[in-house]
């Protein structure tokens, strides 16, 4: 299982939102291209990046990003805001490993299909997922459709993944958290990527047996020191199976 260690950019720094709300952003007191480092150095291969302010509409932070991508030391998968033919083309250029799309997949599916085709293995869909509908916009808008049908219109794309955030349990109840993200994961033959779930690494352990769970997005667990990376790293490895001997 692969642990993608998050940093989410608002205004130039790493930030959370409390229950997706924009206007409620803690800001972390790091440097953003320093934190990337020190998560590559503790063993980190891929690195997740989400640029709030493209979410939102309010700008963006592409330099920043640019400077990451330049400077991690591994590879970096983008997501946020991205929304556009033209988007996707343009990161991929800058260099950035995979490519995540949220709304994009929902309202054009046919040009998120197109890219995919185009760029395989380095096209991700997200889906966020509250009280069993798809949420899009920055968890602004609900939708009609349920995450289980809509996957399945993705089955033969060679997408990277696909990334699933159960909103319910990020924003607190988490009684039944894999619940979302189990189901999704049975219903499609894509690698999931589960986002908003770890608080602990015993989260991690728990995510590590269900099945087609690829990987998890880590952030706020990090920053606040939570979830040890190192750690993390080493309960997601696979751990061999016991083998007979020979009598």
């Amino acid at each position: 299982m692969i642990i993608y260690p998050t940093i989410e950019l608002k205004d130039g720094k790493c930030a959370t939102l409390y229950r997706g709300r924009e206007e409620e952003a803690s800001y972390w007191h790091v440097d953003p291209i320093a934190t990337v480092q020190s998560f590559v150095e503790a063993g980190a291969r891929w690195i997740h990046v989400t640029d709030l302010d493209a979410v939102f509409g309010t700008g963006d932070n592409a330099e920043l990003v640019e400077e990451i991508i330049l400077k991690a030391g591994a590879s970096v998968q983008l997501g946020g805001g991205i929304r556009t033919r033209e988007h996707i083309e343009s990161w991929i250029d800058r260099g950035a490993g995979r490519v995540v799309v949220g709304t994009l997949a929902v309202q054009d599916s046919a040009t998120v299909k197109e890219m995919a085709m185009r760029y395989p293995d380095q096209i991700s869909v997200a889906i966020d997922v509250y009280q069993g509908k798809l949420m899009t916009d920055g968890w602004r808008n609900a939708g009609a459709l349920e995450p289980e049908a809509f996957v399945t219109a993705y089955e033969d794309v060679p997408l990277s993944g696909i990334i699933v955030t159960d909103i319910d349990a990020d924003i607190g109840d988490q009684d039944g958290q894999l619940g979302v993200i189990s189901g999704v994961a049975a219903a499609t033959r894509h690698p999931v990527v589960a986002r908003g779930t770890v608080h602990t690494t015993d989260d991690i352990s728990r995510l590590k047996y269900v099945s087609n769970i690829a990987g998890t997005l880590v952030g706020k667990a990090l920053f606040a020191k939570d979830v040890d990376l190192a750690e993390a790293l080493e309960i997601a490895q696979p751990v061999p199976e016991p083998k007979a001997e020979f009598i």
